[in-house]
């Protein structure tokens, strides 16, 4: 019989929830956790700023937008949010990278990203 491998954060604990007033995350249960089926890798936990929002809705991803069928209440600023880990890099190189928390941000983001620029954004230190 196979052990389900724990999900781990980037600070190598027990990953937390990203939120629990949204169904966020690839499997919209409020973590940040993936699959390889999860081409966007939804595995950033961030909070939304404003002009994080208004840089990903110029990029082609409202997020600001209610949309009912999808059960997508939309975001505003403040929220927290799983997001794909190559947006949170194209707003990071853009200078309008949201805040991350750190213990809800899974584990392979690390695949991405330094842990080191995880911190300068992180919402807890």
């Amino acid at each position: 019989m196979s052990e389900k491998k724990e999900n781990l954060n980037v600070l190598g604990g027990p990953l937390q929830s990203c939120c629990g007033t949204h169904r966020t995350g690839y499997y919209r249960d409020g973590f940040c956790r993936t699959e390889e089926d999860d081409l966007g890798r939804h595995v950033v936990c961030a909070m939304m700023t404003k002009e994080f929002l208004e840089f990903s809705f110029s990029q082609g991803n409202d997020l600001m937008t209610p949309r009912p069928l999808n059960e997508f209440p939309g975001l505003k600023e403040g929220d927290q949010w799983c997001l794909c880990v190559l947006r949170w890099i194209e707003a990071l190189e853009a200078g309008k990278a949201p805040p991350v928390d750190l213990l809800a941000t899974h584990e392979s983001t690390l695949e991405f990203i330094l842990l080191e620029d995880l911190k300068k954004y992180a919402l807890f230190s």
